[in-house]
């Protein structure tokens, strides 16, 4: 609190959910590192990830649920969602 942050560069290895293209003749790579954004007032800054390749708060929880492994439950998964909304 009062930002839900800490400022620091994570690498969320999702290169996993990478298809490589071709963009502009280049090759895209995959992001590294990216920054962690505050969850202060996240409801309203749809859509999510620093690319937005998540559309809702839902989506969000079970990517990461996904990378991290973090095995939430159904209802782990929803109150989850349910405080970002407070925020």
């Amino acid at each position: 609190a009062p930002y839900y942050t800490d400022n620091l560069m994570h690498d969320l290895q999702a290169e996993r959910f990478f298809d490589e293209q071709m963009v502009n003749g280049r090759l895209a790579s995959v992001d590294g590192p990216i920054k962690t954004f505050p969850l202060r007032g996240i409801k309203e800054s749809a859509p999510y990830l620093h690319d937005g390749r998540l559309l809702t708060l839902a989506d969000t929880v079970e990517f990461f649920n996904l990378i991290q492994g973090l095995r939430l439950n159904k209802q782990e998964k929803e109150d989850l969602v349910a405080f970002m909304l407070c925020l």
